[in-house]
């Protein structure tokens, strides 16, 4: 499980004066009070949801209904707990909104990726590299994915306590239950969680960041067999908001060679970014003149020298969220250039 050391680290210290021109009305002193939290709450809103729109769409909804109650803010709890309280109730909103009791890996429609470059905003300047890998654990896809499996107030429970440090008796005040039946969510959503997601993860080494570099190699020459043994045997594609997934690595190296661009790899350029801190393709599909649209976002997943998940999100609507152009020249003498990445992303 995730340790609580990256959430300790994260404690903001809020301004009195602040704090009290904002309950007086001063709403440029409400938006100050609340900049340092904004990026953790959004995160928060993200793992609770699993889309980015939909965390965005949370966000916003929290930042109102905090204004609209910071009179009655007694402060007998950080401003940091009360926020948490907001957001998470405002998502579990959502989520009973949706109407459906959690679904297979394969069957969530709304997943979305998050850019590395807003979850750069987090850790920046973090001086524990251990805590900083943390937070990247805290949504990897694979992680995300698994929560959403989850009953709501169980993934309340599991990212109050096991991701943002909450303490037992907290996270039962904010969930509006007792010590005893917050543990018990707890307990149960740990059980599912760890048979979910199974290994931890480990930070990308050179060995990943060549596996991704051939990927996008293998792609661009259109070799089939190349991106094959990239990919190991029982390798899973998902393509959100598409239903089911393909498993095993001859069934998707036969969707490669035959759908996207009717296997016409080569016309299709990938460009290398971050996702959820792993690595990341934007697809680029030609047009009628001489540029490349933006098509969609695939985050891969790498153990053991191998592509384990590739997650695809045919959605250009998320380029500008990763700083991506949503068009590009594709004239074969200018190849594209790689969009700017965060260091931990592959080079």
């Amino acid at each position: 499980m995730l340790s609580y050391r990256a959430a300790n680290l994260m404690r903001v210290h809020d301004d009195p004066a602040l704090l009290t021109a904002a309950r007086a009305g001063d709403h440029d002193a409400f938006v100050a009070l609340l900049a340092p939290h904004l990026r953790a709450l959004h995160v928060h809103c993200y793992r609770m949801l699993g889309s980015l729109d939909d965390a965005d769409d949370a966000l916003q909804e929290a930042q109102l209904l905090a204004w609209r109650g910071l009179k009655g803010y007694e402060g007998r709890a950080p401003l940091r707990h009360w926020l948490y309280r907001i957001a998470t109730t405002t998502c579990l909103k959502v989520i009973r909104a949706r109407g459906r009791t959690p679904l297979p890996a394969g069957e969530l429609f709304y997943l979305q990726p998050y850019p590395d470059r807003l979850l750069d905003q987090l850790i920046a300047g973090d001086p524990d590299p251990a805590a900083a890998a943390e937070q990247r654990d805290s949504v990897a896809l694979a992680f995300i994915v698994a929560l959403q499996q989850l009953p709501a107030t169980q993934r309340a429970a599991l990212l109050l306590r096991d991701v943002l440090a909450f303490t037992p008796a907290e996270t039962a005040e904010l969930l509006d239950t007792s010590i005893a039946a917050a543990n018990s969510l707890l307990q149960r959503s740990r059980a599912t969680l760890t048979a979910a997601t199974g290994r931890s993860r480990r930070p990308l080494d050179a060995t990943d960041r060549q596996i991704v570099r051939r990927f996008v190699e293998a792609w661009h020459r259109r070799d089939i067999a190349g991106l094959a043994a990239l990919l190991r045997e029982d390798a899973i594609l998902r393509m959100p908001p598409e239903p089911g997934e393909f498993t095993g690595r001859d069934v998707i190296v036969e969707f490669f060679a035959t759908v996207p661009a009717e296997g016409r790899l080569d016309l299709i350029r990938l460009v290398e970014t971050g996702a959820n801190g792993q690595p990341a393709l934007a697809a680029y599909l030609p047009d009628d003149v001489d540029l490349c649209q933006g098509y969609g976002i695939m985050v891969l997943d790498i153990a053991d020298g191998l592509i384990t998940t590739i997650t695809g999100f045919p959605n250009a609507a998320l380029f500008p969220a990763f700083a991506l152009p949503t068009d590009r020249c594709r004239t074969p003498e200018t190849p594209l250039a790689p969009a700017r990445r965060p260091p931990h992303v592959p080079a």
